[in-house]
């Protein structure tokens, strides 16, 4: 079973929770920003110790409220690639339509070739209106009909850019004419003629797997169709599972045979302690601020009322909700080891993404999650955690040739 950890990269944050300031009237600057980046600097050493898979990391821009203050995560990962041996850097997400697509091509081929073919490779369409449309970009924000429209565009530059990328990547020339692009764009002179088609510099040395974030059936029916690897958020088992089999389905009629279990991820919030109180202690105010913080972008709408009914766009579950729902893994070593089972047995989870990160919890706090879940939890269900495959042999690396 493969394991990795997400980490969300918020500033030192210790009055998280209800009784904190309301997110928008939290505010920091840059020394808070270093001190998150030298906590995930440490964590990361945490976690090629330990033998987890991959580190991922998460894109967001103009947060002085502390939350996810991690920007570029290619730059980053080169950075943590050369704090560690084995351990995998991996983006949860690229927001592929803030960036230019050639430009996020050639930064991911880089940081494959740079760091021996330790990226993982991860792409999203967006959540932040603030942050989408000061970088030139559009994402839904709401659940009207304006949104609705933004979320039609949004897919559309997201679709072309990806087209864009993969073209790129595995071309010595490519040229690429859509709705949203024309690359290379009509009538640029060269050297006495005009450009007709573009080479990547460089290009990758391997296959770069594409990791997706599966969100929606739309979504879940595009990375079916385009060979995107799913990332699958825990919805609770039977929903989990649904969503699961579909994509395998859904895979499998696009000629894509990955089985039960292959091609896909569980990306789930767990918090283990040594009891079941001491967990929902610990963790309560960092699931709380959390959740104040994303609730407005429609983040929960997973959940349900008790009665099975859907929830409210702009839901805000309690920790009581979070664990009796199965949304996040919250317990003792033993209750977070037998629902990690239940999710393996039943759902047919081989690749797992914890996401430990919520805001509020110290360094120390994250070593011991780390720590536990990787030496007790794991060792339960027969799972020793032993880090990343080498890469194949047979490529060539800076430096061999």
């Amino acid at each position: 079973m493969r394991v990795d950890a997400n980490f969300y990269g918020t500033v030192p944050m210790p009055d998280a929770g209800h009784d904190g300031p309301a997110p928008v009237d939290r505010r920091y600057g840059n020394d808070d920003y270093l001190a998150c980046y030298d906590h995930l600097t440490h964590w990361a050493g945490t976690m090629d110790r330990l033998g987890y898979d991959t580190m991922w990391l998460t894109e967001h821009h103009f947060q002085y409220e502390g939350y996810e203050v991690t920007p570029n995560l290619i730059l980053f990962g080169l950075h943590l690639a050369k704090e560690t041996e084995r351990l995998r850097l991996g983006q949860m997400f690229n927001v592929v339509p803030q960036w230019h697509p050639l430009r996020l091509a050639e930064d991911a081929a880089t940081m494959q070739i740079l760091t021996g073919n330790r990226i993982q490779f991860g792409v999203g369409r967006g959540t932040v209106p603030r942050e989408a449309q000061s970088l030139g970009g559009v994402v839904a924000s709401g659940d009207n009909e304006m949104s609705k429209e933004l979320d039609r565009l949004n897919r559309e530059i997201f679709e072309e850019s990806m087209e864009i990328i993969k073209a790129a990547w595995t071309n010595e020339r490519f040229s690429f004419t859509g709705k949203h692009f024309v690359l290379p764009p009509a009538g640029i002179p060269d050297r006495g003629s005009t450009v007709q088609d573009l080479t990547l510099v460089p290009k990758p040395i391997g296959p770069i797997e594409v990791w997706q974030a599966v969100t929606s059936p739309p979504t879940l029916d595009y990375c079916a169709r385009a060979r995107h690897s799913a990332v699958i958020p825990g919805r609770g088992i039977a929903d989990t599972r649904t969503w699961w089999d579909d994509f395998g389905d859904k895979a499998a009629a696009n000629g894509w045979d990955i089985g039960r279990s292959d091609a896909r991820c569980l990306a789930i919030p767990m918090h283990v302690g040594r009891t079941t109180q001491e967990a929902k202690d610990r963790f309560r105010n960092a699931h709380d601020e959390w959740i104040r913080f994303l609730a407005p972008y429609g983040r929960f709408r997973a959940y349900r009322l008790p009665d099975g009914s859907p929830v409210p766009f702009d839901f805000m579950p309690t920790l009581e909700d979070s664990i009796e729902q199965d949304q996040m893994i919250v317990g003792s070593v033993e209750e977070c080891a037998d629902l990690l089972g239940r999710y393996r047995d039943e759902v047919g989870v081989e690749h797992a993404v914890l996401f430990f990160d919520l805001p509020g919890l110290t360094q120390d706090q994250m070593d011991e999650q780390l720590e536990l879940t990787a030496t007790e939890v794991f060792p339960k269900l027969g799972v020793t955690l032993d880090g990343p495959a080498a890469p194949p042999t047979d490529w060539v690396l800076p430096g061999e040739g």
